[in-house]
């Protein structure tokens, strides 16, 4: 059974920084993406960063460009998201995201980040 399991989250101050880890286990076959969302409070799930597995190629929404990275341990079969400069409006559930090549979606089950004074 496929587990996508997410740390990292908590409470930073406007400015500050985050990693956000998400530990995947249990797949059989190779992923297609891996990717961050997040869920603000009254808003829609939205799309922050992904990763390939084939080629480590790397997307970012225009919110996360430039202050968040994206990398993946192969041999600790985690992805990472590095946040920096964060922002208020960076407040939200972050969610790990993984799909195969056959199209089957994996979600975790999210960590909060807050970023407040």
């Amino acid at each position: 059974q496929v587990q996508l399991v997410e740390s990292g989250g908590g409470f930073v101050q406007p400015g500050g920084s985050a990693r956000l880890s998400c530990k995947y286990s249990g797949f059989t076959l190779d992923f297609y993406v891996i990717a961050w969302f997040r869920q603000a409070p009254g808003k829609e799930r939205e799309g922050v960063s992904c990763i390939s597995t084939r080629d480590d190629s790397t997307y970012y929404a225009d919110s996360a460009k430039g202050r968040f990275t994206i990398s993946r341990n192969y041999a600790r079969n985690t992805v990472y998201l590095q946040m920096d400069s964060l922002k208020p409006d960076d407040t939200a559930v972050y969610f790990c995201y993984a799909q195969y090549y056959t199209g089957v979606e994996y979600w975790g089950q999210g960590t909060q980040v807050t970023v407040s004074s």
